[in-house]
């Protein structure tokens, strides 16, 4: 025990031996009669039901106990049930995200970042896989995408949603414009053509 523990629990002890002698009578009154009372409710019932019973009891209850130890895989008026979590494949997974999008900055995020990663295996691809950090721009000879494009996927990559924090309820402004409304079609076109110019 590091001392810091000893101290603690001996300043607990302090304080409940302070506490004792004053607050006697309130858990006399709220803890020690109310257990008091349900006890001897309790031994009223045990002398009220017959011997017999009670013995019948205990014995189903042995025997249950060692019927449930020795045969341990049947179950008693249930069904195993087996859940299966899914796996979603990216352009599933890509699917749902633009599905959601007006939803919120994140789905808007969500599908910078599948199309960030795309573009970052696309690169890849294109370098004939030589080694190519996740932190380095996405450019490369013949990239060419515009500016609010290549900003588009740096954010999706390397970004966050938090940065793009969603406007408060009940105000009416209108959000600020972010990097992540870019037209996602626009976006996808450029990959294809990227693609299709790598011989992909």
């Amino acid at each position: 025990m590091t001392r810091r523990r000893l101290l603690a629990s001996v300043g607990i002890l302090l304080i409940a031996a302070l506490l004792a002698f004053p607050l006697r009578e309130v858990v006399y009154l709220l803890v020690v009669i109310p257990l008091a009372y349900l006890g001897w409710i309790l031994k009223l019932f045990y002398l009220s039901v017959s011997q017999g019973i009670w013995w019948i009891l205990v014995v189903a209850i042995i025997l249950f106990m060692i019927g449930r130890s020795l045969l341990p895989d049947i179950q008693f008026g249930r069904k195993s049930i087996s859940y299966q979590k899914t796996e979603r494949g990216n352009v599933e997974a890509l699917a749902v995200a633009l599905a959601k999008r007006s939803r919120g900055i994140y789905f808007r995020w969500l599908v910078a970042n599948r199309l960030g990663k795309l573009a970052y295996q696309i690169l890849l691809l294109r370098e004939q896989g030589k080694p190519r950090s996740v932190f380095a721009p996405l450019t490369a000879a013949g990239w060419d995408a515009t500016p609010e494009i290549q900003e588009y996927l740096e954010k999706g990559l390397r970004g966050s949603f938090a940065e793009f924090p969603n406007p408060s309820w009940g105000t009416f402004a209108q959000p600020a414009k972010t990097p992540l409304d870019q037209d996602v079609k626009e976006v996808v076109e450029f990959l294809e053509s990227r693609q299709s110019d790598g011989q992909l």
